[in-house]
Formats: structure tokens, C-alpha cells, sequence
């Protein structure tokens, strides 16, 4: 289950709150992957994949986050996956921290939830 909100800020300064973050925040999180989509409008919508390895998980874990401005507001989309061994996929929660520390580094510019 993807975690959004709405928050007062750009694409760009959005982008650079998460790098800032989750890369140089962790000692093994990294941008993956990005994308970038322009729309009629003059709107936007980025994707970005971030990796990071969790201990508690044994493994590395993704987070997917969608930005978009195609309402006004930067909408942002946040989910984690990955994280776990054998069919389960437990995970200790390590997917969902991961997802809420992008939320956590962007809540101090939310402005509502979609």
C-alpha cells in the first residue's frame, strides 16, 4: 500500500530532500533509477527508485516514489518492497520503514494528504 501526500514544494526540491535523505542519510541507500515524464500542461510526473540494504530484512529493499504536479500541488507516492526470504516474503517491517523515511524527511511540507 502506497503512502501519499501533498507537499508546498517542486519536483527538483522534492527530489533533492530524498536524495539528501536516503542517500546521503544511509550508509547503503542509492538512486537505482529515475524517469521523468513531461505532460500536456506544462506538468510533470518523476519516478524514482531507491535500493537500500536492511539488516533486520537480510536483504535489499526498493522504494518506488511518484512525484506529480498534474493537480497544482507536488503529489508524492511512496512504497517499499523487497524485503524478506522464502515464500512469506517477512520482512520485519523493513519495507514499510523504508517508506516512511521518505515521508518522514518530506512531512514538514505537507500541506494535505490526496
Amino acid at each position: 500500500m502506497a503512502d501519499c501526500m501533498l507537499v508546498s514544494l517542486s519536483l527538483e526540491q522534492a527530489t533533492d530532500i530524498l536524495n539528501n535523505a536516503i542517500i546521503n542519510g544511509s550508509m547503503t541507500g542509492e538512486c537505482v533509477d529515475s524517469y521523468d515524464l513531461a505532460a500536456p500542461g506544462n506538468t510533470r510526473c518523476r519516478v524514482l527508485v531507491y535500493e537500500k540494504h536492511y539488516y533486520r530484512a537480510g536483504n535489499r529493499l526498493t522504494l518506488t516514489v511518484t512525484l506529480d504536479n498534474f493537480t497544482g500541488p507536488t503529489r508524492i507516492c511512496c512504497v517499499g518492497g523487497g524485503g524478506g526470504e522464502g515464500f512469506f516474503s517477512f520482512d520485519w517491517g523493513a519495507a514499510d520503514s523504508f517508506a516512511q523515511s521518505a515521508i518522514k524527511a518530506l512531512r514538514p511540507y505537507q500541506i494535505a494528504t490526496p
